[in-house]
């Protein structure tokens, strides 16, 4: 025991304290971290969704443009500048993630060829705008389940070892206090009788 009497008591008091202060503030914060991950899946679902949807589409209409127009007009039409991205940042209890992105793809004319390849073209860009949504989307369910993992771990590590260690070490402290104030009271005790022997 490295903390003995009355100054170690207050210590480990206020360590104790301390420790189940935390435990609830992680608690709470688990709980609010479990109702953003909820709500970020629920949403990230709905994404994958529409990305699937439009993902589906182009493919679609992919087959349709390559059977009509054939693969090197397809090539022809394809934008010579990337997309960009714009990643619009959000948070939650110290937990910095994606809360949307934005894309803007390279607008793309096909010269000439049939309506089926300004169409696939039309699907492909709105599928790449919703699969963007949907990697910001996943990795902001990553990142949220990551934090609150996290969170479970400490608040366990500190309920179920920390407090209690000190809950032990503060017992085994007051146990001490007792057995010395006895033998104090003990010692006291005799020296009267021996006053009033002698005296």
């Amino acid at each position: 025991m490295s903390d003995t009497g009355r100054a170690g008591r207050m210590r480990v008091e206020r360590r104790l304290q301390t420790a189940r202060h935390g435990a609830e503030l992680l608690d709470r914060k688990q709980r609010i971290m479990a109702t953003e991950l909820e709500r970020l899946q629920l949403r990230a679902g709905q994404i994958r969704l529409e990305w699937e949807d439009r993902g589906r589409e182009a493919a679609v209409w992919l087959q349709r443009a390559a059977a009509l127009d054939g693969r090197e007009r397809i090539g022809a039409a394809s934008p010579s500048e990337p997309a960009e991205v714009e990643v619009r940042w959000g948070g939650a209890m110290g937990v910095v993630f994606p809360e949307d992105a934005l894309c803007e793809p390279p607008p793309t004319v096909p010269a000439g060829g049939s309506s089926a390849l300004s169409y696939a073209a039309a699907v492909h860009r709105s599928a790449l705008t919703a699969a963007v949504r949907d990697a910001a989307a996943q990795r902001a369910v990553l990142l949220v389940s990551a934090e609150l993992a996290a969170t479970r771990t400490r608040q366990r590590a500190v309920e179920k070892k920390w407090v209690p260690r000190l809950e032990d070490e503060l017992l085994a402290i007051r146990r001490q206090l007792d057995e010395q104030e006895r033998e104090e009271g003990l010692r006291l005790r005799w020296a009267a009788e021996w006053n009033q022997r002698s005296g």
